[in-house]
């Protein structure tokens, strides 16, 4: 059997929602909300008609704000037959939020998603990836079959441990030391598939030039980028057996990637990992489907001790 390798896109259409969801109730700056108008408009479609040229089906992950600000712009990635996936209502940072808040947040973006699309949506990907000890656990009882957020392993697919379950001991130097010199508990999987997310996949950060965001940066070379994601890409193809499989989900936004430049990159790339044999272009619920099946690798994650 030749070596397998689901590759994917997950389109995080953040658009206006992103900038207006500041936290402390502060308003937007006009120009950051044009920004995310422009991811809405332009950016949706220029990538939409990457995806046509190369024939590729992808995962966009649509907070509930975004779907009812441009319903429209949505609906043509629906017709095309994409997937589409919860991200929050407005972007909001889940650990920031108390288990009530998420719990709200998650049942007005299902029925959002749910009415527009006609049928409930199978995945989730926390905004900024930051999460909380509830994530999982809700996942579950919203009966949401997997996640984009989590990081135990970079290229094969798990149950993802919920955070709920573990015990961790914080480092607590107003206590004595022996208070906090403790293992954590051993991690206890959950019922929802974990497609991995990867800083080092995203757009964001090297392309997106935000004045309040530290991480960002705005002005690096998009060849860089290139071969840092064809770097990851070459090891993990280099070391995966003749008979194995392996998942290379990329996260991206249409406002970033939705720059000439960045659109310039994804073709050069696209084409390149074409290049190799035993390519699939994929949705992140097609990869669920096949490590459900059997039909790629994945992974038990392990670490901590029965405390």
């Amino acid at each position: 059997m030749p070596k397998r390798v689901l590759v994917g896109y997950g389109i995080d259409i953040d658009a206006v929602s992103g900038w207006i969801n500041t936290k402390d109730g502060s308003p937007a700056n006009p120009t950051d909300v044009s920004r995310g108008v422009f991811g809405a408009t332009v950016g949706i479609d220029r990538l939409l008609k990457l995806w046509d040229k190369y024939n590729i089906k992808t995962t966009w992950f649509t907070p509930a704000h975004s779907l009812e600000s441009f319903p429209k712009q949505i609906r043509k990635i629906v017709d095309k037959g994409h997937e589409i996936g919860l991200h929050g209502y407005t972007h909001e940072f889940v650990s920031t939020l108390s288990e009530d808040q998420q719990r709200d947040v998650l049942a007005k973006s299902v029925q959002v998603l749910q009415d527009f699309t006609g049928k409930k949506p199978r995945g989730w990907t926390a905004p900024a990836w930051s999460t909380s000890k509830d994530t999982i656990k809700l996942l579950e009882e919203f009966g949401i079959e997997y996640d984009h957020s989590f990081m135990h392993h970079d290229s094969q697919p798990y149950y993802v441990p919920s955070p709920h379950l573990t015990t961790l001991i914080t480092t607590d130097t107003k206590q004595s030391a022996s208070h906090w010199m403790q293992p954590m508990s051993s991690l206890k999987p959950s019922s929802v598939v974990e497609i991995p997310a990867n800083w080092h996949l995203d757009d964001w950060p090297p392309f997106q030039l935000s004045l309040t965001q530290a991480s960002t940066h705005g002005y690096v070379d998009t060849g860089s980028v290139e071969r840092l994601w064809k770097e990851q890409f070459e090891y993990l193809y280099r070391e995966c057996p003749d008979d194995g499989s392996f998942v290379f989900p990329m996260s991206i936004h249409p406002q970033v990637s939705g720059k000439p430049q960045v659109i310039l990159m994804h073709e050069r790339l696209i084409e390149w990992i074409n290049g190799h044999e035993g390519v699939e272009w994929v949705t992140m619920e097609k990869m669920v489907d096949e490590f459900k099946a059997g039909r790629i690798g994945g992974v038990e994650v392990e670490g901590g001790v029965d405390l």
